[in-house]
């Protein structure tokens, strides 16, 4: 939330005073409690926003309710985008939660929210209300921007907007707390989104790493508590079936601030309790725009392919196979910490990599395709776009000449990926799907070839221009005769930059 200056340079003072008095008297909601529709639904959604969470840093906190929730369900960690697609802030991280698609489709780049696409990719209590206006909805939300520009409260049928920027972000929490427990233990809701800002604030004023970061956690975790007893303390408990989700929209440097391309900075989380969650998961294939189709299935909703999410719930598990790959520390790489695991050369079993044309020397970990993580690969070097690799998820494949030129090497990067024979017999046609992100310099190539019964390779696609992190698919008509195909992604540069590969998937008709 980074760009309302007065929040910076008002709130120090203000939120302190507004804790201690928080602290002091207790939440009491401002107003009247609104009175909801009654609700027609046995499954029911809780998402709880926390303003710039650093997941990392709960487990260091007195946070027994988001701890429990962890052993209870789902915790799925992962990084988010930075510039050029978008900055690390809160109108392109809440933008991102609340419509299930990533910045290049809402168009939210920054604060100022300019180009954003709600109309087209309308947040989920929007949605909601026109594929299942029945339910009882409900936002309440302390950062005005997520009301005033239409981010997350329209569609609800009840709604509590309070200012933190004016007036602090404490008070207004425990309000929202307030509220929320109240409409929840009295009422009968179906969906409710409950937002609290202040943890943003003590990151900008303390920084992530400081024991006051530590606090306002353990305040927040309250508030979670308070929510999940006033689930379990309805009459109708029983009979019926709540998820309750907790997110954040973007991290915090240690000493402070957010917006950058720092991995901290961009650290997110979607943790989620609830009917068909795994306890005690923790997925490595999990992403931010993953909320709004959790929330979708639960509520027993199907996902209309127009609408055009980029997510997937929280409790579909990966079948891609880079994903079940064992993975190293660095080699050569020294801007890695040396505790994170993160590449491998070894491919999955079918898979193989041709590096028989490749050069010799250069960096290890990229001599040639290589499967890596988010946070390890885009740890390489920061703002060479490595941050937009959204649309990839867990492991993925890559092949990276730029990286692998960051030491002495001589001859070409020449190395293809093939995929695993897969049967066409009696098929006409052959499609391969995949997500792709590929940037374009210089001589650099990048092809598809396919071979039919394991003949001579056939260029079906290339690529010279940037693609940023889309899927694609491609139909190649399967020659009379043919029993097998398989796929090769081949890649030649000298120092340029990378493609990446993920997701891929053969089906044929």
């Amino acid at each position: 939330m980074t760009s309302y200056p007065t929040r910076r340079t008002v709130l120090t003072a203000t939120a302190t005073a507004t804790t201690a008095a928080a602290l002091a008297l207790g939440p009491v909601p401002a107003h009247a409690v609104p009175t909801l529709p009654n609700g027609t639904s046995k499954d029911k959604v809780l998402v709880i926003g926390m303003d710039g969470l650093r997941y990392d840093r709960i487990a260091a906190a007195n946070a027994p309710h988001l701890k429990a929730m962890m052993s209870e369900g789902t915790f799925g960690t992962s990084l988010l985008y930075a510039n050029p697609m978008a900055a690390t802030s809160s109108g392109p991280g809440w933008s991102t939660i609340s419509t299930g698609v990533w910045p290049d489709k809402h168009g939210v780049k920054d604060n100022t929210f300019t180009g954003k696409k709600y109309g087209q990719y309308p947040g989920f209590l929007a949605r909601l209300a026109q594929v299942r206006p029945e339910l009882s909805t409900y936002a309440a939300v302390d950062w005005k921007p997520l009301d005033t520009q239409g981010t997350v409260t329209p569609g609800a049928d009840a709604k509590l907007v309070l200012d933190g920027d004016a007036d602090g972000y404490s008070g207004h929490d425990a309000t929202i707390a307030s509220e929320a427990e109240a409409l929840i233990r009295d009422q009968n809701p179906d969906v409710l989104f409950v937002y609290f800002g202040q943890s943003d604030i003590v990151g900008h004023n303390s920084g992530a790493g400081s024991q006051a970061y530590l606090n306002q956690i353990a305040v927040q975790d309250a508030f979670v508590g308070r929510l999940r007893a006033a689930i379990k303390a309805r009459p109708g408990y029983s009979t019926e079936r709540w998820t309750v989700i907790v997110t954040t929209d973007h991290g915090h440097l240690d000493a402070g601030g957010h917006g950058g391309s720092a991995v901290e900075e961009r650290r997110t989380f979607v943790l989620a309790t609830g009917p068909g969650i795994t306890a005690g998961a923790r997925p490595i294939d999990t992403r931010l725009v993953d909320v709004v189709p959790t929330v979708f299935k639960q509520l027993g909703i199907t996902v209309d392919p127009a609408w055009g999410l980029d997510g997937k719930p929280i409790q579909e598990r990966s079948t891609d196979p880079f994903d079940a790959l064992t993975l190293s520390t660095r080699t050569d790489e020294t801007g890695i910490p040396a505790t994170v695991l993160g590449y491998t050369h070894t491919p999955p079993s079918g898979w193989s990599v041709i590096n028989n044309a490749m050069g010799t020397g250069g960096v290890t970990e990229w001599h040639g395709w290589s499967f890596a993580t988010d946070e390890f690969w885009s740890r390489t070097q920061r703002d060479q776009s490595r941050e937009l690799n959204v649309r990839s998820r867990g492991v993925f494949a890559v092949a990276d000449s730029d990286e692998w030129s960051d030491k002495t090497f001589s001859g070409t990067y020449d190395s293809t990926l093939v995929t695993p024979a897969h049967n066409v017999t009696g098929k006409t046609s052959v499609r391969l799907d995949f997500t792709t992100f590929y940037r374009q310099e210089g001589a650099q190539t990048a092809q598809i070839l396919a071979s039919f019964n394991g003949g001579t390779p056939t260029a079906v696609k290339s690529y010279t221009s940037d693609v940023i992190s889309q899927p694609q698919s491609v139909s190649v008509p399967v020659p009379a005769g043919a029993s097998s195909v398989n796929f090769r992604f081949r890649y030649t540069g000298s120092n340029n930059w990378y493609w990446v590969i993920d997701g891929v998937k053969v089906s044929t008709s």
